[in-house]
């Protein structure tokens, strides 16, 4: 390699990790964390497919769950399924909408706007495309009809969560709020994909594929308003 072409790409390289650029830090964070994503997603869905190890594992799990059910988990595993229903996700973004807006926050709005209903329309196209059917068991605690792979109730969460961590992130100055607001999108992610795989009506392949599937839609549509953000905000410095 000549020096002048060394010296191109020590530039390139310098200009996808510098923080404050338009095409940035931000741009390479997101498309690592993106093929991350996918190809996780990939290989869940693969293995489903082919019904490799994950397939067993999820029947074991589900099983083991299905006969080791109890009182007051379900109740509290019912409830938390419930508030991330559909319905109850939108209200939650209804509300985050509510409050960028009053934080004066219009690309975190927009991006809202984009990745929670647009990642739950992704998530139902995935569902028909795959059309793997849920769990069956003699005595089931909850039934549904509709497609299983994979998970509305998690992408859901993830979207939601997934969102609100990265705007708390982004803004907040104490890496001990930081450090929480991760951990409590983890938590809540969490509980709700072992709520669908505790009332048998997801298995464990289903959530993971939902929470990488999700992630990858989310950290497009953060990726690409970040990105137009600091497109503008260098056209108003020139």
């Amino acid at each position: 390699m000549s020096r002048i072409a060394y010296a191109k790409l020590l530039r390139f390289i310098e200009a996808r990790l510098s923080p404050g650029g338009e095409l940035g830090l931000h741009l390479t964070a997101g498309i690592v964390l993106l093929l991350g994503a996918v190809s996780l997603f990939a290989e869940i869905a693969e293995d489903m497919v082919e019904r490799d190890t994950i397939w067993r594992i999820d029947h074991l799990v589900a099983h083991w769950f299905n006969v080791h059910a109890f009182e007051p988990m379900t109740g509290f595993m019912l409830v938390i399924t419930h508030w991330h229903s559909v319905p109850g996700v939108l209200v939650m973004g209804c509300l985050l909408a509510a409050w960028f807006w009053r934080r004066n926050a219009p690309y975190w709005l927009l991006a809202l706007l984009i990745s929670l209903p647009g990642g739950m329309v992704v998530n139902v196209l995935l569902k028909h495309a795959f059309q793997r059917q849920r769990p069956v068991f003699d005595e089931p605690l909850l039934t549904l009809a509709t497609y299983s792979f994979p998970s509305g109730h998690t992408a859901g969460a993830t979207l939601f969560y997934g969102l609100l961590a990265s705007y708390i992130v982004v803004t907040s100055r104490r890496w001990r709020v930081r450090v929480a607001a991760m951990a409590g999108a983890v938590l809540m992610v969490g509980l709700v994909a072992l709520s669908r795989i505790y009332l048998g009506v997801h298995f464990v392949s289903d959530t993971m594929a939902a929470v990488a599937g999700s992630a990858a839609w989310l950290t497009i549509c953060i990726t690409s308003i970040s990105s137009l953000r600091r497109r503008r905000a260098a056209r108003k410095e020139q």
